[in-house]
């Protein structure tokens, strides 16, 4: 009985932190659909103009360092998700699973799955922020976290 309290408890928790990221996320959306994440920097401030041109350089797609990042693992219920960011010529090129669960038929079916599809939506947005897969939310919570902290560590 106890069991079944500690398992509902974690799949509430789960919900919860979907809906609040679910949240963050369309807060970050704009007006042509693409997402950012605003780091404020120290500098005087600009002139309208200036703000205008970094609204419009913005939405561009970003640019990182090129090289390989290791984003932390991430905790996706039955296992960790951890992933490596290749950057080439400023982009992410390519996403690779270093860790994922894959020690129960479940999981391995789940993730074959999610896995090709979270990789490819990732490269085609140059960002971490994806949608998640029916199915496969634990994974894919666990992919946006780790690839998050690949690119933050990859930014120019």
């Amino acid at each position: 009985m106890l069991l079944y309290y500690n398992n509902l408890m974690k799949k509430l928790i789960i919900g919860i932190f979907v809906a609040i990221t679910f949240i963050i996320y369309s807060f970050h959306q704009r007006n042509d659909g693409s997402s950012a994440v605003v780091t404020p920097k120290a500098t005087s401030a600009p002139s309208t103009s200036q703000q205008m041109s970094s609204t419009t350089t913005t939405s561009a797609t970003a640019t990182y360092k090129d090289g390989q990042y290791t984003g932390t693992a991430a905790d996706a219920y039955y296992g960790y998700i951890q992933v490596q960011a290749v950057i080439s010529g400023g982009k992410l090129t390519d996403v690779q699973f270093l860790q994922y669960p894959n020690d129960r038929r479940n999981s391995v079916e789940i993730n074959s799955q999610a896995m090709p599809s979270l990789k490819q939506e990732a490269i085609q947005a140059q960002s971490a922020h994806v949608d998640t897969v029916s199915g496969a939310t634990d994974t894919s919570l666990a992919f946006v976290q780790s690839l998050s902290s690949a690119l933050t560590n990859a930014q120019n």
